[in-house]
């Protein structure tokens, strides 16, 4: 497993501190750019890249990516959208970035009702109580259903499944969080492992697979070490972000790495037993005292936690594993 870090663009405390700490991989955004130019763009990518590279980082995934909305609501100019993600994904190849983590969440991204929930120690954490949005109104989007977003999954996939292969890039496909449909009108599809099946298997390709975000598919109830079996078997497991949550898919919220449902040491054994190499990250992080939550989910001090907890894993299981 290659360990690595969410980071900004530019060189900044994270940096600094995920280097001491002995990460060696970043997972990266669209650069910040100032000078009227796309961030996709070939140079503005090589550019970051570069920035990492001279940093000592491998830039090994970005998780991000131009506006998709109207591609995932079949809305009038999808197709420049679409135009535009493949000039993104050849751009990555040819820079030799490998990993794209994308979704297809309409309208909103990952959702929460709540950041500032308190957890252990008086910490911070993001949390979704689904009875609060039962009455909420909907988006301008209107109904969105399920039926409407395979179709329109489906044709993005045609559109540049065969740009990643050309490229080389794995397309890492995250599961909606939360897990549960709809929220103000808007369906999610890709709830649980078998949507997740169904969705690599819409356009059949050794370069579409999935990011098993464990606290995702630990929300919908999945066993995460039987997940990280079906789909590392199937050679589909690209990204990871290793995290945890307590509740269900109705009511949750985010753990530190040692406080959920998880059981994380058997999740560890089972990327060591299927032979996973591609990189993993911790995610959502709660917000510790003295932090001001002004990205909950994505402070500094949770961050130092769950790598050194995910470094403690990996340097247990890999010597437990060497003395058989």
């Amino acid at each position: 497993m290659q360990l690595a870090e969410f980071f900004s663009s530019h060189p900044d405390q994270l940096w600094h501190l995920a280097k001491q700490m002995g990460i060696e991989h970043a997972v990266g955004p669209l650069p910040r750019v100032d000078n009227g130019s796309k961030p996709w763009d070939y140079m503005n990518l090589l550019h970051m890249k570069t920035r990492f590279e001279d940093f000592g980082l491998k830039l090994s995934v970005i998780e991000s990516a131009p506006p998709t909305n109207k591609i995932k609501l079949g809305l009038p100019g999808r197709d420049e959208e679409i135009k535009i993600m493949q000039e993104f994904i050849t751009n990555m190849g040819a820079l030799g970035i490998s990993v794209l983590c994308y979704n297809f969440m309409a309208q909103f991204n990952w959702f929460r009702t709540s950041t500032t929930t308190r957890t252990r120690g008086g910490a911070l954490v993001s949390s979704y109580d689904h009875h609060l949005m039962r009455d909420a109104p909907l988006t301008e989007a209107g109904i969105i259903t399920e039926e409407e977003l395979w179709e329109n999954l489906h044709y993005y996939l045609e559109q540049i499944v065969p740009v990643a292969e050309q490229a080389k890039v794995k397309l890492a496909l995250h599961p909606d969080d939360p897990p549960i449909s709809p929220i103000r009108g808007v369906s999610r599809i890709l709830r649980n492992a078998d949507a997740l099946q169904r969705a690599i298997n819409l356009v059949p390709s050794e370069y579409s697979g999935i990011t098993l975000c464990q606290g995702t598919l630990a929300t919908a109830g999945e066993h995460i070490p039987s997940v990280i079996r079906r789909f590392a078997e199937q050679d589909k497991l690209f990204f990871v972000h290793f995290r945890d949550v307590r509740g269900t898919k109705e009511k949750f919220e985010e753990t530190f790495h040692d406080d959920g449902k998880t059981d994380m040491v058997e999740a560890m054994k089972t990327y060591f037993e299927m032979g996973y190499k591609g990189p993993a990250r911790p995610d959502h992080v709660p917000t510790m005292y003295g932090e001001k939550n002004d990205h909950p989910g994505y402070e500094v001090l949770g961050r130092l936690y769950g790598v050194g907890y995910i470094k403690g894993l990996m340097e247990a299981v890999r010597k437990t594993a060497m003395a058989f």
